[in-house]
């Protein structure tokens, strides 16, 4: 009999649109997880509990032979509640840290779903790859240029699979939406547009500092970024509107849309970029990052606008997200629920349509736990080039969403060198390197 860590090393047994992960009943779960095989199950930690840490863990769940034997939050309550629901599924309570790094001294863990805020992307990730397990990473890969290029080159020196959390790669709708752009049916395309209005908001009135609740280590929830006291609007889900953390929905929706138009166009890295916004919809709220942005990107044969809005919903074509390529013969739109082609007119000879319009045509099936099924396949093979989605192109959407933030923080347009990983203008370069505090220091691989 083979050992199980050998079996996940070496085995070429393969494991096994969008609906909600928590739709899955309880109770399926655990029926099928009794008929796991101890000796070929893949265990799995996670680090960041609350919120799609868990999302992602769920999902994995789905899967037969995978195990949840860990838990690592700062947060006790999270912890607890997690450690229940983990329980209802499994049969089995998990190993509770308060510390991620102990939790990767448990060799019986084989893989880890990193679910934390942005700022601790990199550190979870470099030292789960040096622990020598697999990584599910979320979204967006990194919370600044050097991090992604950091975390590439840690997974390029390692043998484990990372499947990073950017879904819609796994989507039905977007594969085939690809494959109908490249036939060059459209013709040419010369602008792609991507948006997120997203009319969930999470209002963040302004808040007093106060001591940090019973429960929680405010202090290794920081990390790397300053020190500060203890303040609701930038603890947990709202961490997102704030640049010590992260990078708003740029990055957060933004990897997602922008992730799939350069897939579409088979491009990575720009030649200028511009963009202008502000916190327009809600001055008054306690955030950072704007509310409102629009950031133009030059690649070599198209332009690609990003654009978003906290609060509102009507974004391009009535659509609150998605992606638009638009060609010299026709627009190809997609989104999270379907794909759609709408033909332009021979203006110049026929007077008459390309070609019939395409009627929209929905996503099949859940594309998260298409994606998680995909990271336990490849684990299986031990074979990273399988990936949906790799650290090549999660670092890519990456940096490019987080150089549309630096355009709008410096006011200026940027010119990207990508030989020199510069842009060749020191307030611009600034934003490229964060600034590890708190005796934590940027990983070097």
């Amino acid at each position: 009999m083979k050992s199980r860590r050998n079996f996940i090393q070496k085995s070429s047994i393969i494991g096994l649109g969008s609906g909600l992960v928590g739709s899955f009943p309880n109770f399926l779960i655990a029926k099928d997880l009794k008929n796991n095989s101890p000796n070929e199950t893949i265990n799995f930690g996670v680090i960041g509990c609350k919120g799609q840490g868990w999302s992602n863990m769920r999902s994995i769940l789905k899967n037969k032979n995978t195990n949840c034997i860990a838990l690592c939050d700062v947060d006790d309550y999270v912890l607890d509640e997690r450690s229940s629901d983990t329980k209802k599924l499994t049969g089995k309570k998990p190993r509770l840290y308060k510390d991620y790094r102990k939790m990767l001294e448990n060799k019986d863990i084989d893989a880890v779903v990193i679910g934390t805020p942005d700022h601790w992307h990199c550190l979870n990730l470099v030292d789960t790859l040096d622990s020598g397990k697999h990584a599910y990473c979320e979204k967006p890969l990194s919370n600044s240029i050097e991090e992604a290029y950091i975390m590439l080159e840690a997974s390029k020196k390692s043998d484990k699979c990372v499947q990073v959390g950017q879904w819609q790669r796994s989507g039905s709708q977007y594969k085939d939406a690809i494959e109908y752009l490249s036939s060059g049916k459209l013709g040419r395309i010369r602008l792609v547009k991507s948006w997120a209005y997203m009319s969930w908001y999470g209002w963040v009135d302004t808040k007093e500092n106060k001591e940090t609740p019973a429960g929680i280590d405010y202090n290794m929830w920081l990390g790397p970024a300053p020190m500060r006291k203890f303040n609701e609007n930038r603890f947990h889900f709202n961490f997102r509107w704030y640049w010590d953390y992260a990078g708003g929905l740029m990055t957060d929706w933004g990897v997602h849309e922008i992730d799939i138009a350069l897939w579409g166009m088979k491009e990575s890295d720009p030649i200028s970029v511009m963009a202008s916004g502000g916190r327009f919809g809600y001055p008054d709220q306690d955030t950072e990052t704007p509310d409102t942005l629009q950031a133009i990107y030059q690649y070599k044969n198209f332009t690609m606008i990003w654009e978003h809005a906290n609060g509102i919903s009507q974004g391009n074509y009535g659509l609150p997200e998605g992606i638009a390529f638009i060609g010299s013969k026709g627009t190809l739109k997609v989104n999270r629920r379907w794909w759609q082609v709408t033909s332009e007119k021979d203006q110049r000879i026929t007077k008459e349509f390309y070609f019939n319009d395409m009627p929209k045509t929905n996503g099949k099936g859940n594309a998260l736990d298409k994606h998680t099924k995909n990271f336990i396949e490849c684990i299986r093979d031990n074979n990273k080039k399988n990936l949906n989605c790799n650290l090549e192109e999660g670092s890519t959407a990456a940096i490019n969403a987080h150089m549309g933030n630096i355009a709008f923080r410096t006011g200026k347009k940027i010119y990207w060198d990508k030989e020199k990983r510069s842009f060749n203008d020191m307030e611009a370069d600034s934003y490229i390197s964060p600034k590890y505090n708190n005796g934590w220091k940027l990983p070097s691989v």
